[in-house]
């Protein structure tokens, strides 16, 4: 049984809009008063001294507050020199004895670091080469792996050409897949194939909308999938030369025991996802809004206390081989 195609909503007849009113305005007459009161009456000679007393303490204080901007300024650059300069130090040492730190933004706003095993660095660096892979339709071997997402879905129809309406009916809003991808990259793919792979059972009751009672409007499965690759990539801030969310600080703690954590966490969140959109009984406008709720309870899940892996979250236990 294959997913449903969206149905689009059809577009209401355009309304002539009401001709706008113009309302005119007149501007009134300036105020011709002086601000300050009418000093013609006073002595001329205090007025002078008053007036050129104020202007030395002016002067004065003007000049004051320049010297005082240009030193906190040169104060300010020459801490931030030093602070990457001992920032350097530090990374270096820690290259030195075989670890690396990351910071970590804690709840009352301070960094701490975060030390990364020589195993940990190296599995975060392999993931984060795979996020700059864009989905290229002339490689043989993103073909391949395109073709081989359709086997795993559909293991007894024949396979389409890769440009062929029969990809709508896995969840690519295009005929040409390779359309789809965009920020999600290759990356996104894998992810599809090794949920295909690992997780069956609940890939296919994904695919199929099999569980609950769906919306007419359904969300594209394929399409779906990329954008919660993308948003783990935000979620974790893979992109970034260090990681500050706290989310992504629990993550690469993962990597010790689990090469495919990112990989596995990607299946947790799509089923997270399926279940959230139950819930809530929603259509295909509303999927932006269940993608953000998805990922507020996958971080609430990520970041709780005694999580040592993948499977130990408790929406793991969702998913079915």
């Amino acid at each position: 049984m294959a997913s449903k195609a969206i149905k689009r909503r059809p577009c209401s007849a355009d309304t002539d809009k009401p001709s706008e009113k113009h309302m005119e305005t007149t501007i009134q007459d300036p105020i011709a008063e002086p601000l300050l009161g009418d000093n013609r009456h006073k002595d001329k000679s205090k007025r002078y001294e008053l007036a050129t007393w104020s202007d030395f303490w002016d002067g004065t204080r003007h000049d004051c507050l320049r010297w005082a901007h240009l030193l906190s300024t040169f104060i300010a650059q020459s801490a931030t020199k030093l602070v990457n300069v001992i920032s350097k130090f530090g990374s270096a040492l820690g290259r030195l004895f075989g670890c690396s730190s990351a910071p970590q933004s804690s709840q009352n706003g301070q960094t701490v670091l975060v030390n990364l095993s020589p195993l940990q660095e190296q599995r975060l660096r392999l993931l984060r080469q795979r996020l700059d892979v864009p989905y290229d339709c002339s490689s043989v071997k993103h073909q391949d792996a395109l073709k081989e997402l359709w086997r795993l879905a559909y293991p007894n129809r024949q396979l389409p050409p890769l440009k062929s309406e029969l990809w709508k009916e896995m969840g690519w809003q295009n005929s040409d897949p390779a359309t789809d991808f965009r920020a999600g990259g290759f990356m996104s793919l894998e992810n599809l194939i090794y949920f295909a792979r690992n997780y069956p059972d609940s890939f296919h009751r994904l695919l199929h909308k099999a569980d609950g009672k769906r919306a007419e409007w359904e969300y594209p499965f394929a399409v779906a999938g990329v954008n919660i690759s993308y948003m783990l990539v935000q979620m974790l801030d893979l992109q970034s030369g260090n990681i500050r969310t706290k989310a992504g600080v629990h993550f690469v703690q993962l990597l010790e025991d689990d090469d495919t954590a990112f990989e596995n966490l990607f299946c947790v969140a799509f089923q997270m996802l399926d279940a959230q959109w139950l819930a809530r009984r929603a259509s295909y406008m509303e999927f932006n809004e269940v993608l953000k709720s998805t990922r507020v309870q996958l971080e609430q899940e990520l970041t709780s206390g005694g999580i040592s892996s993948v499977e130990n979250m408790p929406s793991f236990r969702m998913l079915k081989r």
